[in-house]
């Protein structure tokens, strides 16, 4: 099986499901994980937490299954391509539950040409516009819900990138 990394950003939590959150991603590693979790300025009596991974190909789905089923939290969970498997992107919030997506190299959702053809025809049946069905395909409602979460705000981690492969 393959190996690869990724991350996983815990937006907000409630303080009451922090331990448990951490256990369930444990649950996923077979190990304890220790997040450092911080106030989310956006959400009253709220925290957030950011781990890097590294395990086998499919964590990123394993722990937007985990996940998922705490309906308070919202998070989003990315995994890097590995020369078997592609890139992809979880997101998640209350709301909207979870999207999906495959991602190229650049961080760029790649949308099935399948499902591009769907709701161009979907658009041209007097349907949803095709504009809204490109934007539902690409998770932009999930991006403007999760926008100001993702600002930590003062006194949150940085992660200086040194080199660039």
């Amino acid at each position: 099986m393959s190996t690869t990394r990724g991350v996983l950003y815990i937006h907000s939590a409630p303080s009451a499901l922090c331990p448990h959150l951490e256990w369930a991603v444990g649950g996923v590693f077979g190990m304890p994980t220790g997040l450092n979790w911080i106030a989310q300025p956006i959400e009253r009596a709220a925290y957030r937490a950011e781990y890097a991974w590294v395990g086998p190909a499919g964590s990123a789905a394993r722990l937007a299954s985990a996940l998922k089923g705490w309906r308070k939290i919202r998070f989003e969970v990315t995994e890097e391509a590995t020369l078997s498997t592609e890139a992809e992107r979880y997101s998640y919030t209350p709301t909207l539950g979870v999207f999906h997506a495959i991602t190229g190299i650049h961080g760029d959702i790649m949308v099935p040409e399948d499902r591009l053809r769907q709701a161009a025809v979907t658009a041209a049946r007097g349907g949803r516009d095709l504009a809204g069905s490109v934007d539902d395909l690409l998770g932009r409602p999930w991006d403007v819900e999760l926008e100001p979460f993702r600002y930590a705000g003062e006194g949150a981690p940085v992660r200086w990138l040194h080199e660039v492969v």
